[in-house]
């Protein structure tokens, strides 16, 4: 345990990079959780732009609003200090993998043009940027287990 008070500056510029690399992850788990939900609008709005089959318009709608809903959670709870949900990223993820598998599943056909490819591309971008946010989420200290290694010290 250190005699010097918690605020102090002694501290190693080891201490500072972890604590500063925490802050910095945090940001960027908030926009990228941000940008996932707003691909989850665009997934629950694409069928209704380009032609699509009945089974793409209710799978898109209903999966899309499922991701923007848990991505838009995941952003408000790191907008409001709270550790990444790594249970939310983590479904999204998987939300996302169903997406890019969805059109050959569920028989799209290639003749869906825009719906197809943008469910594709919409789905592996998801399934990346929030497979990204869950790992990340996952390896970020919440502020009470730093909090407890900082006093160990």
């Amino acid at each position: 345990m250190s005699d010097s008070p918690r605020g102090s500056t002694d501290a190693t510029a080891d201490d500072r990079t972890t604590r500063t690399g925490a802050r910095g992850d945090a940001s960027g788990q908030k926009w990228l959780s941000g940008f996932v939900s707003l691909i989850g609008l665009w997934i629950a709005v694409s069928p209704f732009v380009y032609e699509a089959a009945e089974t793409a318009i209710w799978n898109n709608v209903l999966v899309g609003a499922s991701i923007f809903l848990l991505a838009g959670y995941n952003y408000y709870r790191i907008q409001t200090a709270h550790p990444s949900s790594t249970p939310a990223t983590s479904l999204v993820t998987i939300l996302g993998l169903w997406l890019l598998l969805s059109p050959f599943v569920l028989a799209y056909g290639t003749d869906s043009g825009g719906a197809y490819w943008s469910t594709i591309v919409s789905g592996a971008l998801t399934a990346l940027l929030a497979g990204y946010v869950a790992y990340a989420g996952s390896r970020t200290p919440t502020s009470a287990g730093a909090d407890a290694a900082e006093g160990a010290r």
